[in-house]
C-alpha cells in the first residue's frame, strides 16, 4: 500500500552490542498484535489460490518442548513462504483431546486402577474429569508458539472432542464399514495393565527397559513316542505356560532325539541347539541366556538361551544319540498338556505344528504356543485349526493383567507375579529341565511405566492388508524431503502394514458409531448426528460415551427382537488424528467444495516417529477412502536430543528450557539453529545452546552491522547539510557501473533465484548456508572494498548509488528471509520502509522476491577467483610474516583466463591493490611460466570403476605431458585405454617454478586450483612512506574506537612527532597525505594547526612506527578563522575582529552551522555593541571545521 505521508527519514540505529534481540522481538510481536498482522495478512490473501496445510494436533496435557518448536518452526517457514508467494494459507491450531495420555493423568489423580473402578464412579463423571484437564495447558501453548514467531489461528482452533469434528470421524470410519474394509476379531496387542488398555505398536517401542526375567526350559512328552521322548521348549515368560495350546518347530530343520545318561530322560531339540540342553560340564542355564533375543512380537523370547550353534553330530558327552528326523515329521504329533485348564480343547490342541518364524540362532528350535499371549502363536494356531478366527479364544488373563476364573488356583493373581508358583508347578510335575534368568530389553507403558504384557484382545478391525497395493502406489504420489524417508523407512512400513486395530475399550474418546442387536444378528454403523436421531427419535448434542450410550435403535425385524445397544468401545486416537483432513473442516457436511478442489493438501511436517504414526494413518485412511494421499508434500524431521546425545528428560534437566534459551538470545536465532542442523534431514540433533549463540554472532551481528552502516552513511547526508536520504529506483541502481554495484546486484538475483528454488523444493536446510555466505560477502567484500564510495568520499552521487544499492540488497535479503526470521527482518524492514513510497505496513504482507534482472555470471565468478587471489596473498604474507600494513611492489595472477585476468587487473585491480596493499598486480594467462604441471589419479575415484586396469590407466595419467594437461582442462576429458576420465577423475598438481636467481623469501607463491599468486616479497625503498603512512592510519582508527567514536563520527585528527629529528615524519606524512586523507576521510594535522578553544577527545603517544613514534589526538571539530580575511572586514582593528571570533565561538555550533546553510553561506553579524555590521563568508572569513581551514590553505 501507499504511504500517505510519502518519505521519512530513517531512524538512528545502534551499535550490535547495545542490540538486544529478545527484547525488539517483544516489541515486535506487539507491533503484529497492535495491526492484527496475521488476521490481516489471511484477509489480503483472500481469493488467492489456496495453499493447504495441516497441522498434527499435539495433546495440550504437556508443555510444548524443542520437538514441538521445531516442527512448529518448518511449518512456519513453508506457511509463510507460501503465503508471500500468493497463495492464501489456513493455518488452524489443532488439539489431540482424547485417548491415553488424559485418562492416565485421571487416573493418577484419582487413583483409579481398575476398569470397575471407574464404573463404580460413572462413566459421565470420569469423562468429565477427562474434559476438565485437556485444555489446561493451551495458554501456555500459545504463549510459547506466539513467542517463537509462529502464525497460526488459536482462536478458530480444531480440537478431536468438538462434536462436528467427532462426526467427521463416524463419517471416516462407515465409509470403510461400506467398502468392506472394517470387521471385528481379535488382535494380539501390547497391552498395559497400568492404564487398562491395549497400546499401538508405535507407542509400546517407546520405553525399553533392561530387566532380568526366569528363563526356564519345558519339557513336553510325546503321546506315542517309543523312547518316551519330550519335545523342550524355553520360554522367559512362565506365566504363559497354562494357557499353551500347541509347539511349534520348523519344518526344514534336523531335530535330534537324544537320552541324559545320568536321570535316562529323553529329549528332541533342534540339532543346531543341543548345546544348550543342560549338562554337568556345560553349564547354560543361566550365563548364555543372557544373550538371547526376546520375540519382538510378543513380550517373551520363547526361543533360545544364547547364539551358539552345534555342529553337524557333535553331542555332549552326557548325552547318547537316539536318532534324528526332520520337522516336518513332527509335525501333527500329539503332546501331554502341561496343565489341564484348557482340557476341553484335547481333540483340537496340543499337538506340533509347524512354521518358519522358528529360527535356529536362539531357543531350543521348539516354540511353545499361547495363541492368546503372541501375534505369531495366534496367527500360526489359525492356520493349524487350533483355534477359530473369531471371538471365541479363551483368554485366561482379565483387563487388569490377572489371571481369571480359567486358571482357577492363580485366579486374581497379578501373572508376573506367578511366575515363581507357576515354576515350581512345573517342577512339581517333574517337567522343569532348566532355571535360571535372562536380563534382555522388554518394553514398558510410556505412560505407567509398568511391563507390557502381549495379549488378545476383541478389537475392530480396518483391513490394511487388503489396500496394501493402493498404500504403496499413494506412496510413490507423494514428495518427501529427505526422500530415503520415503524411499525406505516408511515404504517398508506399508509393505509389512497389517491390519489396523482401531478399537480401544477406554472411555474418553470417539465411540465407536456400532450398535448390534441383543441376539448379535443386525448390526448398523451410524456415519451422521442425523442418521442417529432420525433412526432412534433422541436429540444429540455431545457424541461421547455418557452422551449417548443409553441411546437404542429399534430393530427393523420388528418390536420382539429388541432394541440395538452400541458397543463399547471407542476409536483409537490415531484414528481420530488420521481422519483430521476431513474432520477438521466437517467434511462432508460442510465445505465440500474447499475441500474436493484442494485434496489431497499441500504441506505436512512432523518427526520422524510420525513415520510409524499420523504420517501412516493419513495415508491408510485417505487411500481407502479415495484412493489417494492425504498430501502431496512432507517434511520429516529428526529427534532433538540433549547435548549429551541422551534423550531430553525434565527430571534429569539435562536440557536448557525453550523459553529460557529465547530470552537470551530471541526466537529467529533459535529458528535458524534449529533450519540449520542435521534434524531437518531427519537425522537427530544434539542442542547446544552456544550454538544459538553461534548464530546470532555468525549471522545477526554481521547482518545487522551492514544495515546499521547503511543508516549511518544515509544519516550521514543529512549531518552534511543533504536532503534525507531517497534510494534511486531498484530499476536504476541496478544500471550502476560500479563493478561491486553489479556483482552485488547480481548475487543478490542469485540468493533469490537459490532461495526460491530450494523453498519450491521444501530443502530448508540449505538455505541458511547461502545466506550465510551471502552475508559474509556483503560485509566483507561489497561493504569492506566500497567504504569510501558509501562514506562518500567519493562524491556524493557516486554515494548515494552505492547506498541505494546496499539499500535494496538489504530490502530483498530481508523479504527472502522472512519466513526464517519473522522478527528481525520486520525490525529492519519498519526502518527501511520509511525511506520507500511504496510500501507494506509489515514485510510479511510483502511479495517474495522474483528474479527480475539478468544476473552476471562472470562478474560473480570473476568476484569470487578475486577474494581467493586475496586469501592466497594473504597466505603468503603470513607465511613471511609481512604484515598488511607492509606495502609490495609487485603481485602476478596466473589464470588460463583471460577474461578473469582482464577483471583483475581492470575493473577490481583498485581493489585487489588497497586490500593486500600491492602497489602493482600483473596479469599471466600461461601456466607454464610460473608453474609446472603434473597429472595424478584419482585413486578414490577410480578404483572401485576401473578393477584391475586401474594399474594401466594410471600409468597413462602419470605420463601426461604438461601439454596434454592442458589440453585435458580445456576440453574437460580424456580417454586411456578404453575409459573416459573426466576432471574429477584425475588430480592435476601445480608445482610453483620460482624465477631464476630468487629465494624462497624473495618470491613466493600459493595456489588454488587453476589460480597461482606470486608475490614478490622484496624490500623496496619507494615503499617505506606509503608504509610508514599505512601504520599511522592504523593507529588513527585504533584511536577511534578507543575514545568510542562511530565512523560517521566527525573528529579532527593531530599529530606531533616525538623523536628529535621531526622533519622524517613529518614529510612522509606530507608527502602521503593524499592517501591518508583518502582513507580517514580528514587530513593529518599538525598538533600546531589545534585551536586553543578545540575540544580534545582523546590523545595518544604511539611507539614503534618504524623507528619513530608520534602522539596523535583527535578533537571535536572547531570553528577557523582566517585572520588576515577578518582583519580586512575590520579596517585592520585586531580588537573588533576578536570581538567577532569570540560572539561567535560563544554560537551553538549546529545552530551556527544551520544559519550559514539556510543564508546560502553568508550571516550578517549585526549584535556587537560598538562595532559596525558586517557580513561573514563561510569558506572566506570563517570555516566550520579546522580541517576545511587547512584544505582551503593547501
Amino acid at each position: 500500500m501507499e504511504k500517505e505521508d510519502g518519505i521519512e527519514a530513517m531512524e538512528e540505529v545502534c551499535e550490535g552490542k547495545d542490540f538486544s534481540f529478545p527484547k525488539q522481538e517483544e516489541k515486535i510481536l506487539a507491533l503484529w498484535e497492535e495491526m492484527k498482522a496475521f488476521e490481516n495478512q489471511l484477509k489480503r490473501t483472500e481469493g488467492m489460490p489456496e495453499y493447504i496445510f495441516y497441522d498434527g494436533p499435539p495433546f495440550a496435557t504437556g508443555l510444548p518442548h524443542y520437538g514441538h518448536i521445531l516442527a512448529g518452526t518448518i511449518k512456519d517457514i513453508v506457511t509463510r513462504y507460501q503465503s508471500m508467494t500468493g497463495h492464501h494459507v489456513t493455518r488452524r491450531f489443532g488439539w489431540d483431546c482424547h485417548g491415553l495420555p488424559v485418562e492416565f493423568e485421571i487416573d493418577t489423580k484419582l487413583g483409579i486402577r481398575t476398569r470397575d473402578d471407574v464404573l463404580k464412579m460413572g462413566i459421565d463423571k470420569y469423562n468429565e474429569e477427562c474434559r476438565s484437564i485437556v485444555t489446561r495447558y493451551v495458554s501456555e501453548w500459545e504463549k510459547i508458539v506466539t513467542r517463537t514467531g509462529r502464525w497460526i489461528d488459536f482462536r478458530n482452533d480444531y480440537k478431536t472432542m468438538d462434536l462436528k469434528y467427532m462426526e467427521g470421524i463416524w463419517w471416516v470410519f462407515g465409509q470403510l464399514y461400506k467398502k468392506g474394509l472394517v470387521y471385528k476379531g481379535f488382535k494380539v496387542m501390547p497391552y498395559s495393565t497400568g492404564c487398562k488398555t491395549p497400546l499401538s505398536n508405535f507407542e509400546a517401542g517407546l520405553n525399553y527397559k533392561d530387566v532380568p526375567d526366569p528363563a526356564i526350559m519345558v519339557a513336553f512328552p510325546l503321546v506315542s513316542d517309543e523312547h518316551g521322548a519330550s519335545l523342550v521348549a524355553w520360554t522367559t515368560t512362565p506365566w504363559t505356560l497354562p494357557s499353551n495350546l500347541a509347539l511349534c518347530v520348523n519344518a526344514d530343520f534336523i531335530y535330534v532325539k537324544v537320552r541324559d545318561k545320568l536321570s535316562g530322560a529323553t529329549y528332541i531339540v533342534a540339532e543346531s541347539r543341543l548345546s544348550q540342553l543342560p549338562n554337568k560340564k556345560i553349564k547354560t542355564t543361566e550365563a548364555k541366556a543372557s544373550a538371547e533375543k526376546t520375540n519382538s512380537s510378543k513380550a517373551k523370547d520363547k526361543k533360545g538361551s544364547s547364539n551358539e550353534k552345534v555342529a553337524d553330530a557333535e553331542v555332549p558327552s552326557c548325552f547318547d544319540l537316539l536318532g534324528k528326523m526332520s520337522g516336518a515329521s513332527l509335525v501333527g504329533m500329539k503332546y501331554i498338556p502341561l496343565f489341564d485348564y484348557f482340557s476341553e480343547l484335547n481333540d483340537m490342541a496340543f499337538k506340533v505344528v509347524c512354521d518358519n518364524y522358528v529360527t535356529d540362532d536362539s531357543g531350543t528350535g521348539v516354540v511353545h504356543c499361547a495363541p492368546a499371549f503372541g501375534e505369531d502363536d495366534y496367527r500360526v494356531c489359525i492356520n493349524s485349526k487350533i483355534i477359530q478366527k473369531g471371538e471365541d479364544l479363551a483368554i485366561a488373563v482379565d483387563d487388569d493383567g490377572c489371571f481369571t476364573q480359567k486358571i482357577y488356583d492363580m485366579k486374581g493373581r497379578y501373572v508376573k507375579d506367578a511366575d515363581r508358583d507357576i515354576i515350581s508347578a512345573v517342577k512339581a510335575k517333574g517337567r522343569l529341565v532348566s532355571v535360571g534368568t535372562v536380563t534382555h530389553s522388554y518394553p514398558f507403558c510410556w505412560r505407567s511405566d509398568t511391563p507390557l504384557l502381549y495379549k488378545a484382545v476383541p478389537s475392530w478391525f480396518v483391513a490394511v492388508e487388503q489396500i496394501k497395493e493402493q498404500l504403496l502406489e499413494s506412496n510413490k504420489q507423494t514428495y518427501w524431503v529427505p526422500d530415503y524417508v520415503k524411499e525406505k523407512r516408511f515404504h517398508n512400513w506399508l509393505e509389512s502394514a497389517r491390519d489396523w486395530a482401531v478399537s480401544r475399550s477406554r472411555f474418553w474418546g470417539t465411540p465407536l458409531p456400532v450398535w448390534i442387536s441383543e441376539d448379535g444378528e443386525e448390526k448398523l454403523v451410524i456415519d451422521s448426528i442425523e442418521q442417529l436421531e432420525k433412526l432412534s427419535g433422541a436429540k444429540v448434542t455431545d457424541l461421547h460415551r455418557h452422551k449417548i450410550d443409553h441411546i437404542t435403535i429399534p430393530s427393523s425385524r420388528g418390536a420382539q427382537f429388541g432394541v440395538l445397544r452400541r458397543v463399547d468401545d471407542v476409536f483409537d486416537c490415531w484414528f481420530e488424528s488420521g481422519s483430521m483432513p476431513y474432520a477438521y473442516i466437517h467434511y462432508p457436511f460442510e465445505n465440500v467444495e474447499l475441500f474436493e478442489n484442494n485434496f489431497p493438501g499441500h504441506f505436512v511436517a512432523e518427526g520422524l516417529d510420525q513415520t510409524r504414526g499420523w504420517f501412516y494413518t493419513l495415508m491408510v485412511l485417505s487411500t481407502a477412502l479415495f484412493g489417494k494421499p492425504a498430501f502431496r508434500n512432507l517434511i520429516c524431521n529428526g529427534l532433538v536430543l540433549a547435548e549429551d546425545g541422551k534423550k531430553m528428560s525434565k527430571r534429569l534437566k539435562n536440557y536448557p528450557s525453550p523459553m529460557e534459551v529465547i530470552g537470551d538470545y530471541g526466537a529467529d536465532a533459535l529458528r535458524l539453529y534449529l533450519i540449520n542442523s542435521p534434524v531437518v534431514r531427519a537425522e537427530p540433533l544434539r542442542f547446544k545452546k552456544d550454538g544459538v549463540y553461534g548464530v546470532v554472532k555468525d549471522v545477526f551481528l554481521p547482518w545487522y552491522n551492514a544495515y546499521r552502516f547503511l543508516v549511518q552513511n544515509a544519516k550521514r547526508l543529512e549531518v552534511d547539510g543533504l536532503p534525507p536520504f531517497d534510494p534511486i529506483d531498484h530499476v536504476v541502481v541496478r544500471r550502476s557501473s560500479n563493478v561491486l554495484d553489479q556483482w552485488i546486484n547480481s548475487a543478490t538475483e542469485s540468493l533469490v533465484q537459490f532461495v526460491r528454488q530450494e523453498m519450491d523444493g521444501y530443502r530448508l536446510y540449505t538455505v541458511v548456508p547461502y545466506l550465510l555466505k551471502f552475508i559474509d560477502n556483503l560485509t566483507n567484500i561489497y561493504v569492506r572494498f566500497n567504504r569510501k564510495r558509501l562514506k562518500g568520499r567519493t562524491g556524493v552521487e557516486d554515494s548515494i548509488v552505492s547506498l541505494s544499492t546496499l539499500y535494496h540488497v538489504l530490502l530483498t535479503i530481508c523479504k527472502a528471509m522472512a519466513p526464517f526470521t519473522p522478527f528481525f527482518t520486520e525490525v529492519l524492514y519498519q526502518n527501511l520502509r520509511k525511506v520507500c513510497i511504496e510500501s507494506e505496513e509489515s514485510i510479511h504482507y510483502c511479495s517474495f522476491p522474483t528474479v527480475t534482472g539478468k544476473r552476471l555470471e562472470r562478474i560473480e565468478e570473476s568476484v569470487t577467483r578475486m577474494m581467493t587471489v586475496i586469501d592466497l596473498a594473504r597466505n603468503i604474507r603470513e607465511r613471511h610474516n609481512k604484515p598488511l600494513k607492509t606495502p609490495l611492489k609487485e603481485m602476478v595472477v596466473v589464470h588460463p583466463d583471460t577474461g578473469f585476468l582482464e577483471d583483475i587487473t581492470g575493473k577490481l585491480r583498485e581493489y585487489v591493490m588497497e586490500e593486500l596493499n600491492v602497489r602493482s598486480v600483473v596479469p599471466c594467462s600461461d601456466p607454464l611460466t610460473y608453474a609446472s604441471l603434473r597429472a595424478e589419479p584419482e585413486y578414490s575415484v577410480l578404483g572401485k570403476r576401473l578393477g584391475k586396469a586401474m594399474g594401466l590407466v594410471a600409468k597413462e595419467i602419470k605420463a601426461m605431458s604438461q601439454a596434454d594437461i592442458l589440453a585435458f582442462e580445456k576440453s574437460g576429458g580424456v580417454t586411456f585405454a578404453g575409459h573416459r576420465l573426466e576432471l574429477s577423475d584425475i588430480k592435476v598438481v601445480r608445482e610453483f617454478k620460482r624465477p631464476a636467481n630468487t629465494t624462497e623469501k624473495e618470491i613466493d607463491a600459493a595456489g588454488d586450483g587453476d589460480v597461482l599468486v606470486v608475490l614478490d616479497l622484496r624490500p623496496d625503498e619507494s615503499l617505506f612512506e606509503s608504509g610508514v603512512a599505512r601504520e599511522v592510519i592504523n593507529r588513527v582508527q585504533k584511536l577511534r574506537k578507543k575514545a568510542g567514536l562511530e565512523p560517521t563520527d566527525t573528529v579532527e585528527v593531530y599529530y606531533e612527532p616525538c623523536d628529535e629529528n621531526k622533519f622524517v615524519l613529518d614529510n612522509i606524512i606530507n608527502s602521503q597525505a593524499d592517501y591518508i586523507k583518502d582513507i580517514l576521510g580528514c587530513p593529518l594535522m599538525n598538533s600546531a594547526s589545534m585551536p586553543s578553544h578545540a575540544v580534545l577527545l582523546c590523545s595518544e603517544k604511539f611507539t614503534g612506527i618504524s623507528g619513530m613514534s608520534l602522539l596523535v589526538s583527535l578533537s571535536r571539530p572547531a570553528l577557523a578563522f582566517d585572520t588576515s580575511a577578518l582583519l580586512m572586514l575590520y579596517s585592520g582593528s585586531k580588537k573588533q575582529v576578536d570581538n567577532l571570533k569570540t560572539y561567535l565561538l560563544s554560537r551553538d555550533y549546529s545552530n551556527l552551522r544551520s544559519e550559514f546553510q539556510a543564508r546560502g553561506n553568508k550571516i550578517k553579524v549585526d549584535i556587537i555593541d560598538g562595532q559596525p555590521d558586517v557580513e561573514v563568508v563561510l569558506g572566506k572569513h570563517v570555516f566550520l571545521t579546522v580541517t576545511d581551514y587547512y584544505l582551503s590553505a593547501r
